[in-house]
């Protein structure tokens, strides 16, 4: 009795916090993919989240209801077991990046270096989002501890009017006073690894560089970084939206396993 208790709230618990999670992938997802730029890889993105989340999803209804034991004939219960261990090994795999995505955000190593690398977000209907706009506070705020710091604004994936990310990102800083001599602008890229790739160019190969970031964001960004070829990488994480944490966490785990894969 005592087994089924437990197991039953623990389902219950389960199958909220997935349930909860699915529903701000959708309400997020769903709200950028109209107003991003870059539609077709949110959307891409977008349905591969769903699937990781319907994993999830029968993980916790299995838990909860016994579901792969509904099954009674000989064959029937070899197949739902094979499916239980089979979705058990699946939601350990993505649980498991999970964990790193939200570990990686806690990790701050920033120190006063010579440059920092600010990367840029999607722009929504031409305006940026408030974990880019939360990237630049926590630019500026370095920028207060080290004053020397020249800042490198990435991101290419111009809007209409034809406006780029780090444009927005260079507009934004100069209104709140950051020096022009104090930023430079790498505007061509289209995603992380360009990004880095744009950037290795610019910078001195062995100088160390503070990667400035939303927290989600940093695990992956740091490990692009160091492919890219930089030796040494300081961790300033940005706080990001609570609200779309789930499917911005949910986004960086699909390219995760979209690595591990490869």
């Amino acid at each position: 009795m005592t087994g089924r208790i437990t197991r039953r709230v623990l389902g219950d618990l389960l199958l909220a916090a997935f349930t909860l999670l699915t529903a701000d992938v959708v309400i997020v997802m769903l709200h950028r993919i109209r107003v991003v730029v870059l539609k077709a890889d949110y959307r891409n993105i977008f349905h591969h989240e769903l699937i990781l989340c319907g994993v999830l999803l029968l993980l916790a209804l299995d838990v909860r209801l016994d579901l792969f034991a509904k099954l009674k004939s000989g064959v029937g219960k070899a197949i739902g077991w094979g499916l239980r261990v089979g979705v058990i090994l699946l939601s350990a795999v993505i649980l498991f990046f999970c964990g790193r995505v939200v570990i990686g955000g806690l990790i701050s190593t920033a120190e006063p270096a010579n440059y920092a690398i600010v990367l840029g977000m999607a722009l929504q209907d031409g305006k940026p989002t408030k974990d880019l706009i939360s990237r630049l506070d926590t630019a500026q705020q370095y920028l207060e501890a080290a004053p020397e710091a020249v800042l490198i604004l990435t991101g290419g994936n111009p809007d209409a009017s034809g406006r780029t990310e780090a444009e927005v990102m260079r507009q934004l800083l100069a209104k709140r006073g950051v020096a022009a001599d104090q930023m430079l602008l790498e505007d061509q890229a289209e995603t992380t690894k360009e990004n880095f790739k744009n950037t290795a160019r610019m910078l001195p190969s062995n100088d160390p560089v503070v990667l400035i970031s939303s927290d989600y964001h940093m695990d992956r960004a740091v490990g692009t970084a160091k492919s890219a070829g930089f030796t040494r990488v300081l961790r300033l994480p940005a706080p990001s939206d609570f609200f779309a944490y789930g499917a911005n966490m949910m986004w960086e785990v699909i390219l995760d396993l979209h690595e591990w894969i490869k």
